[in-house]
């Protein structure tokens, strides 16, 4: 069931085009991605989506079971909020819960986001996976059938990123439909059934992460130390020079690893890897996520 469509979205500011036409739909109880670099447009599409913003022209249409109103459907984890010192995390999800006609039992909140070892703790001390977790049951308060997670891991560290992509998958069990932007392809690939690739306002890709990586590559990544091999045999076999590597493109895994041993080439720390969504926003773009800085 289509839950949600984004039909011919633009946003401009000036000469800037935010959003530039852009399409797609998203099906109940699915994690759909937005994904793209800082400044690809992300945030703002999902603003125009949570209504926080007006499009310049195209228009967002939801189709749900109930008869409210979207804004009491909806829950929205923001890039960042501030939370008010002096309160602790149960004291404050009382506080947002009394915002709501209908909300969600505070200690099953407590329960699902994983709150209970810091239940009783001011916010102002808490670290920065514990305030993202809190902020993932102040967006579930009202108990959604949408829920928006804008960036929601940026910022923390590798073992608190996952902690809190195994929330999400709980959350997703319960068929709520999840709208995740982020910049982190292995978050995407982790975590949503459908993405859209944005970049500069645009969509250049569209499918399951699954779909749009058979749909790019057919090839696997073998990746030797450049001392393994010599630059002339490299060059010969178009095989590409990296600074510390040698990169190989193959089809044949087993065929190419048969004509290194008979090269003689030796295999000592020898990786294969199949393509990723990195690898496929480079091949889209020409650039890779690193060096980002504006958020739009």
């Amino acid at each position: 069931m289509q839950v949600i469509s984004v039909q011919n979205l633009a946003k401009h500011y000036k000469d800037l085009k935010a959003v530039d036409d852009i399409s797609f739909t998203v099906n109940k109880g699915q994690c759909f991605g937005l994904l793209g670099p800082n400044g690809a447009g992300k945030t703002t599409t999902i603003e125009i989506m949570e209504g926080i913003i007006d499009a310049t022209s195209g228009k967002v249409a939801y189709t749900t079971e109930s008869n409210n109103d979207v804004s009491q459907l909806i829950g929205i984890q923001f890039q960042s909020t501030a939370l008010q010192d002096f309160l602790t995390v149960k004291e404050t999800l009382t506080l947002f819960a009394a915002f709501y006609e209908n909300s969600v039992d505070i200690d099953t909140l407590v329960k699902t986001c994983d709150l209970t070892d810091f239940v009783d703790r001011d916010n102002s001390l808490l670290s920065g996976g514990q305030k993202q977790r809190l902020l993932l049951a102040l967006a579930l308060i009202n108990d959604p059938e949408i829920l928006f997670l804008d960036e929601p891991t940026t910022g923390l560290d590798p073992q608190s990123r996952r902690r809190f992509w195994q929330l999400i998958e709980s959350i997703k069990a319960k068929n709520k439909t999840i709208i995740l932007t982020t910049h982190y392809m292995d978050e995407a690939e982790q975590l949503c059934d459908d993405i859209v690739i944005m970049d500069k306002g645009k969509v250049i890709a569209q499918g399951s992460p699954k779909q749009l990586l058979n749909r790019h590559f057919k090839q696997v990544f073998i990746y030797l130390p450049i001392e393994n091999i010599s630059l002339a045999l490299a060059k010969e076999n178009n095989w590409q020079v990296q600074d510390t590597h040698v990169e190989i493109k193959t089809t044949n895994v087993e065929q190419t690893m048969k004509s290194l041993i008979e090269l003689a080439i030796p295999l000592t720390g020898l990786h294969i890897k199949s393509a990723n969504l990195d690898d496929l926003f480079l091949k889209l773009t020409g650039h890779s996520l690193e060096g980002e800085s504006v958020h739009v």
